[in-house]
């Protein structure tokens, strides 16, 4: 049995699953959070980085979910996005994620669509500025408009849980140079700088003009007012980048990529200045 029927026979099923259930575009209180907590969220310590080998399940070079072929990360070196976080939690507590480990949603985990399995990242909610530290050990969220599917746990903790949502940075770890620092007393980190609270949708980035023009005159959106063209020197290059916005509210954001994908625009993606 290759790489690529493993991930397809093992986890494929719960990856729809999770497609359907705790990587929705609004809040999954119903299903997703449990009545009752067993643990103090604020106490759960932040996923420690440390090296190990790469999982044995879910890492294929690629692998097909619902129609969409994924590629996965030869390393996690550098990788910085930033985007909007959903949360899974109950409906999956106990069962096998794609790295073959069992999904704690009490635990500081994560699921990521092409992140190595495992890989530990930062992940910060810019719109309060928490940080926490979790591990990627699944596959997901397998939504067009999301970058990371989170525990419960970590959820709780960055203050997306009542949203279902949130605007988030992911950074990946490097385990050998990653030095831990002691937690808040309130059980996460705050980190630096102002708080954002609006985004852009990025489709198009040119050196020439007129190609981003017409890639504006091609969004036929309800408010063509928030399709814009804006200029940056990017490594000494002038480039043309086509955004829509400024938009606050993520099922707005949702709206306009179905849009886009209606139009046959597939690349995009979530950008705050």
């Amino acid at each position: 049995m290759n790489q690529q029927s493993t991930i397809s026979g093992l986890f494929i099923s719960s990856i729809i699953f999770t497609f359907l259930g705790g990587c929705g575009s609004t809040p999954v209180q119903g299903d997703g959070a449990p009545r009752e907590i067993p643990v103090d969220i604020s106490s759960v310590p932040d996923a420690v980085p440390r090296v190990e080998p790469r999982s044995r399940y879910g890492n294929p070079d690629s692998y097909v979910v619902l129609g969409r072929r994924y590629y996965v990360m030869n390393n996690s070196e550098g990788y910085v996005e930033r985007g909007i976080a959903s949360w899974y939690g109950k409906k999956f507590h106990g069962k096998r994620t794609s790295s073959g480990e069992t999904y704690n949603m009490y635990a500081m985990t994560a699921a990521h669509k092409s992140l190595p399995l495992p890989t530990y990242v930062e992940v910060i909610n810019l719109e309060n500025r928490r940080s926490v530290v979790v591990k990627v050990n699944d596959r997901g969220p397998f939504h067009e408009n999301r970058i990371i599917d989170l525990s419960y746990a970590a959820a709780s903790k960055l203050g997306i849980i009542g949203r279902g949502t949130g605007l988030v940075e992911v950074r990946a770890i490097n385990p050998r140079t990653y030095a831990v620092n002691k937690p808040s007393p309130s059980g996460y980190q705050l980190v630096a700088n102002k708080a954002v609270d609006e985004f852009y949708i990025q489709i198009g980035a040119f050196s020439e003009f007129m190609n981003a023009e017409n890639l504006r005159r091609k969004v036929l959106l309800e408010d063509t007012g928030l399709v814009k063209i804006d200029q940056a020197k990017v490594n000494g290059q002038m480039l043309y980048r086509v955004r829509i916005g400024p938009i606050s509210d993520v099922l707005a954001s949702d709206r306009i990529v179905d849009q886009l994908l209606d139009m046959g625009i597939y690349d995009h993606r979530i950008v705050v200045d």
